[in-house]
């Protein structure tokens, strides 16, 4: 028996539980193709050689295990948007917890979606790389045994819509590290295809487009989410309306929006749509910059083409307008208000959402972030609280792990705006282990930011304009605000959460702008329990990987481990799905 058999079978036995319920393997290589979206060709990150990477199809409470390879010419990590990794922060994918996964390596995520259902995706969380693609859809459907609010679809539709730019992510890099801004994207993609040529002047010849085949008098759910760099669009489907069913893994009341709906950088929806229409001809799927002069940005808009299966004829004409008035937030803030938590629905237990009276709970700790951008000698940055983050050469998850000293001081970060020099830090702030925290994102920009927080789904529980005072707590929604992973903040406003800190780990709270978090603005929240017990969180894995100052502890093999512990995963889970504990043994014989 191998190092890599002794290392799984002891995961096995520590974390029976997990493993009892079903395994799902993946094996990716990461790599570069070359395409061109826009009529350009570029360089743009594929998975087994998909731009955008497969959809993962799961179900809750399933093991993830995914061996990823990186044949890229540069640092991977990957992250999974709103996927909570209860007990499992060790598995984030994001620079504060792990160390990343170099050229030629090869490493396996082991992860549960533990007690989720939803809508969400994955991405590259190093670098920009996400400008330049890596990401996919991922699926979390509930048990068989949990009802859904809604009739079951007679589909199920996956959309990737996003913000591109012709010059690639290193490109990008480079500008933004001199000071720079992007500037205008060239476009907007969706599942990683131009824009359907219904302007001969704006759209180039020879675009390829995304088409989605339906049938008349049916409906499907289709999930929708804004990968994009820095632009918050509105999604519309032509004479069809939106019905929205959920959220980032909360169902919310249903209700219908013809004129589209706002969805900003890093957030994910479903909705139901009805094949109501007669099929005279196809019917326009759009993605337009919000909040932009929509002159200028006109071509900064993602068309692509609804087919029924008896259509007469393509889509022409007129695109279906966007809301009045692009400058102007108040539509989308009433939207936005608009959106509440479905309170009898079941999700991913068949209790209902509003079992958890979230409002009811006692605040235990505020954090006041306000974003800028700020120099810090003469580099531009983004900051929280004046405190653009640093990333240290060693995670500081594993720092925290094997108490390093040096690495990152805690609770150096201020948990409000002290007017202080703009600094450079690991930022890091305590959160305590079952406490109740308030987040409020304060927004003095121009620009509508986005934020979002791993580890939890927050209760968005106010939007208001101006600056942020403790009397706007009565005006906090505190029966039915929706839980979810990413919040717009709009023009010089705030916007408020609740997150229960039930979930120990160290965890990333980021813009969800690229520059703004490439360049800083983002911090860690460290909630940690003292009773040390694997129960809350689970040990460092036995194929993780050391950099920075444990780099000494690297052990070649294990980027093999990963590899083999993966395979032999799989073969282990459907033995035991016609198999019981006493029959461990036997199949992991047959794995050898």
């Amino acid at each position: 028996m191998g190092l890599a058999s002794l290392l799984f079978l002891s995961f096995v036995f520590s974390s029976l539980s997990s493993a009892l319920d079903p395994f799902l393997n993946l094996e990716w290589n990461v790599s570069y193709i070359t395409v061109a979206p826009l009529g350009v060709k570029q360089q743009v990150i594929a998975i087994n050689g998909q731009f955008p990477g497969p959809i993962i199809n799961s179900t809750t409470n399933f093991n993830l295990a995914i061996n990823v390879l990186n044949s890229l010419d540069e640092d991977l990590l990957l992250t999974w948007n709103g996927v909570q990794q209860r007990r499992t922060s060790w598995q984030d994918g994001v620079s504060g917890t792990n160390c990343p996964i170099p050229p030629k390596w090869n490493w396996t995520y082991n992860f549960q979606v533990k007690d989720q259902i939803g809508s969400f995706f994955y991405f590259p969380s190093l670098s920009l790389q996400r400008a330049s693609g890596g990401y996919g859809g991922l699926t979390i459907t509930n048990r068989a045994v949990i009802a859904v609010p809604f009739g079951l679809p007679d589909g199920d539709i996956t959309m990737m819509i996003g913000d591109w730019y012709n010059a690639g992510h290193k490109a990008l890099r480079g500008k933004l590290d001199k000071g720079h801004s992007l500037g205008m994207p060239d476009g907007v993609l969706t599942n990683g295809k131009g824009p359907y040529p219904y302007n001969s002047t704006l759209v180039p010849k020879g675009i390829l487009w995304e088409t989605f085949n339906v049938e008349s008098g049916k409906t499907y759910r289709i999930r929708v989410s804004n990968v994009g760099t820095s632009t918050a669009l509105n999604f519309r489907i032509q004479n069809h309306n939106l019905m929205m069913v959920e959220t980032e893994g909360s169902y919310v009341s249903q209700q219908n929006y013809s004129s589209g709906v706002d969805i900003h950088v890093g957030q994910s929806y479903s909705f139901l749509v009805t094949m109501d229409q007669n099929a005279s001809s196809d019917y326009y799927i759009v993605a337009s910059a919000r909040f932009v002069n929509a002159t200028k940005w006109a071509r900064v808009t993602g068309v692509a083409i609804l087919h029924y299966a008896n259509s007469k004829g393509r889509a022409s004409g007129p695109l279906p307008p966007p809301p009045d008035d692009q400058y102007d937030p108040n539509w989308s803030v009433n939207q936005a208000r608009s959106i509440r938590w479905n309170l009898t629905a079941g999700a991913a237990r068949p209790n209902p959402q509003g079992s958890f009276h979230y409002g009811q709970i006692n605040v235990t700790q505020t954090l006041l972030l306000r974003g800028s951008k700020t120099t810090i000698k003469g580099v531009t940055r983004y900051a929280l609280n004046d405190v653009s983050y640093q990333a240290p050469k060693t995670p500081l998850k594993l720092a925290d792990y094997y108490n390093l000293t040096g690495v990152f001081t805690l609770d150096a970060f201020p948990s409000k705006p002290l007017n202080h020099s703009p600094s450079l830090l690991p930022s890091v702030m305590s959160g305590g282990y079952r406490g109740f925290l308030e987040i409020v994102f304060q927004n003095d920009d121009d620009e509508v930011q986005s934020y979002h927080m791993d580890g939890y789904a927050v209760f968005i529980v106010g939007f208001g304009s101006g600056t942020w005072t403790e009397s706007d707590r009565g005006d906090y929604n505190k029966w039915d605000g929706v839980a979810r992973s990413t919040t717009q903040v709009f023009p010089h406003s705030w916007t408020a959460v609740f997150v229960s800190l039930d979930n120990v780990g160290m965890w990333n709270v980021r813009s969800q702008l690229l520059p703004n978090w490439y360049l800083g603005q983002e911090m860690y929240i460290r909630v940690y329990n003292p009773d040390n017990t694997n129960k809350t969180e689970a040990p460092v894995p036995d194929n993780v990987i050391y950099c920075g100052r444990l780099a000494n502890m690297q052990k070649t093999a294990f980027t093999t481990l990963s590899k083999e512990a993966s395979t032999a995963a799989t073969t282990l889970a459907l033995c035991l799905g016609y198999s019981m504990l006493v029959a461990v043994i036997s199949c992991w014989i047959l794995v050898l």
